[in-house]
């Protein structure tokens, strides 16, 4: 039983930078691989960003590699994603995911739990 939620999600200009927290709660923070997914309407579900669980490893997907940070705090229960050189292209809902596997994968189906997803919205 792992609960997440997001927040942090808004309006933001192209250019801008956004920062969107994840706050987990009932179960091990620490034991578990977190990963970031968005979805714009009409279109699939995609990968973005995973973590270890112990946050020494990071994986991104091409399309935000240079622009996009992931990170974790084990004391305070919490996933992050610096969102910078924001794009319209980038509008979507957010989700993040707990995996209690350990290998950092893009496929959804290495997740085990999800949270209910915080829309960012980039205006041209």
């Amino acid at each position: 039983q792992v609960q997440l939620v997001e927040s942090g999600g808004g309006l933001v200009q192209a250019g801008g930078s956004v920062r969107l927290s994840c706050a987990a709660s009932g179960g091990t923070f620490s034991e578990y691989v977190m990963g970031w997914f968005r979805q714009a309407p009409g279109k699939e579900r995609e990968f973005v960003a995973a973590i270890s669980s112990s946050g020494d490893k990071t994986y991104y997907a091409d399309s935000v590699k240079g622009r996009f940070t992931i990170s974790r705090d084990n004391i305070k229960n919490t996933v992050y994603l610096q969102m910078n050189g924001l794009k319209p292209e980038d509008t979507a809902v957010y989700t993040c995911a707990a995996s209690s596997g350990e290998v950092l994968g893009r496929d959804p189906v290495w997740y085990d739990y999800w949270g209910q997803g915080t829309q960012v919205t980039v205006s041209s």
